[in-house]
């Protein structure tokens, strides 16, 4: 079992070689109480490289290589994170809530990773440009980064921008490329050199300060984050081509057949050794980008005002016209947060054992969050078995078994919770409240007496009643219930926040 601990003292961010920080910049935010790690992270050596120093290879988590930034990321790159479209396809999951704003992990959401990633490398000027449902998104950054927030120019911030209308522009946000160009006058009042582009919803650890080096030493005007892939994967992701200095010469979008063997490429050109590169032969976009910062005014003001995306329009865009577009392979664990399967898979792959998928235990690169100064987890009678759970939960007497519980869950007695995410609660009901509940023959917060939840993702504020068994016995893959308070969708049951279950139910 892994029990999820919140650190007594905040984490500061780590620095590099000849790195300096403003002591007015170290992090007042929390870890957000990562669960204990069940091994050691494992430092992944850098690969060999066929030509340096024009790409240098991003590895996840490793701590082999340093970076020399002049004028360091702090002063010179600003970070751009696009808060999404509407997330339909993570619906119901955002009924009520943006995508970046979506829990993950127990403690944490999905904004707290570029956030984190940027801290951690040193990127401390920040904004997020919002759109759909934005409010829980802009409470959680002002509560999480509120020290940091509200700076500007030379000092470091997160700052949310949320879409507008305006006389020169009367539409809101259309796409990634025409959300940064409706800022693009305030962004271009910041004394940089680099807009770092990231995106929202992705799960990852990445050193950014490689990956621009890596920009600079190319002499590119684009960037690219590449993601090496096999066949079998690579249908389902942009791919780009290669010449052999890792310049990028041609794009497909989802390519089958001959259309797919077409953009094989030599993938030892970016840094991955011979072996590896036969089985990973294609590399696809991460939606991640560096642009220089004379090259971002040009595309989207000059060269392509009318363009509303950068993966499909813009960066192909600036290949046609001659830009120097590059490759950069990460080759390190990413998932698109984007499907209610992607997202369940992911959170349950915290719970593998000995190493999980993506690790929250890396004290060199911490995911930060909001500060909720929660109690610990109190545990009684309960047996409980690769899983992982969050601040501030009262578990009584039941068995979970591979499952991640969410800060704030209840859980009675007789419970059995299998393969489930529990997103937890954002308040505690109180006595009076309990009372009052059960004397009207309410369903107080949280999971009710003998309930059997299997495969399952239960948000926030659910009131789960008692002996409901959500399992689906029938082996439903696609099913709309928004009255009843449930999707299935991939099979996989989500019970809609504030949603209640009432007693005996069966799904």
């Amino acid at each position: 079992m892994a029990m999820a601990m919140t650190m007594a003292s905040c984490t500061s961010v780590p620095c590099n070689a000849n790195r300096t920080r403003s002591p007015a910049m170290a992090p007042s935010f929390v870890t957000g109480g990562s669960p204990i790690s069940l091994s050691a992270p494992i430092s992944i050596d850098q690969r060999s490289r066929r030509w340096a120093p024009l790409v240098v290879q991003a590895v996840s988590d490793s701590q082999k290589s340093q970076t020399c930034l002049d004028p360091d990321a702090s002063r010179s790159v600003l970070g751009i994170i696009l808060g999404g479209g509407a997330g339909t396809r993570l619906y119901p999951l955002t009924k009520k809530r943006a995508k970046p704003a979506v829990p993950l992990g127990a403690n944490y959401r999905l904004i707290d990773i570029p956030v984190s990633n940027c801290l951690n490398s040193n990127v401390s000027k920040i904004y997020v440009l919002t759109q759909f449902n934005s409010a829980s998104l802009n409470r959680h950054l002002s509560c999480a980064y509120s020290s940091n927030m509200g700076g500007y120019k030379d000092e470091g911030f997160v700052e949310v921008l949320a879409a507008q209308q305006s006389p020169e522009n009367p539409n809101w946000f259309q796409g990634t490329a025409d959300a940064v160009r409706q800022y693009l006058w305030l962004f271009e009042e910041h004394n940089i050199m680099e807009f770092l582009v990231l995106a929202g919803d992705h799960l990852y650890r990445m050193d950014y300060e490689k990956f621009i080096q890596a920009h600079r030493e190319s002499h590119a005007d684009i960037t690219v984050s590449a993601l090496p892939m096999d066949e079998k994967r690579a249908t389902a992701f942009g791919l780009m081509k290669i010449d052999d200095e890792g310049r990028i010469i041609e794009f497909a979008e989802k390519p089958k057949g001959d259309a797919l063997q077409a953009m094989k490429v030599d993938t030892t050109i970016l840094g991955l050794n011979e072996e590896r590169a036969k089985e990973m032969p294609y590399i696809a976009s991460m939606g991640i980008y560096v642009f220089s910062k004379d090259a971002m005014l040009q595309l989207l003001r000059d060269k392509f005002p009318d363009a509303n995306d950068f993966g499909s329009e813009v960066i192909p865009g600036a290949t046609k016209i001659g830009m120097r577009v590059q490759a950069y392979l990460f080759d390190g664990y990413w998932e698109d947060i984007g499907t209610i399967e992607a997202f369940y898979n992911a959170n349950l792959g915290i719970t593998k054992k000995p190493v999980p998928d993506f690790s929250f235990y890396d004290r060199s690169a911490p995911i930060y969050t909001q500060p909720r100064y929660l109690p610990p987890s109190k545990i009684k009678n309960a047996d409980i078995t690769e899983s992982v759970i969050g601040e501030g939960c009262i578990i009584k007497n039941c068995r979970i078994h591979h499952s991640v519980v969410g800060l704030r869950s209840c859980i009675s007695e007789g419970a059995v919770i299998e393969d489930s995410l529990l997103m937890g609660a954002d308040y505690y009901e109180t006595e009076n409240d309990k009372k009052y509940l059960a004397s009207v023959g309410g369903i107080p917060i949280g999971i009710g007496r003998n309930a059997h939840i299997k495969r399952a993702i239960i948000d926030k504020n659910a009131r789960i009643g008692d002996d409901v068994k959500i399992i689906n016995k029938e082996g439903v893959q696609e099913a709309a219930r928004e009255t009843d308070g449930y999707f299935i969708k991939s099979g996989i049951v989500t019970v809609i926040k504030d949603a209640v279950i009432p007693n005996g139910w069966v799904i």
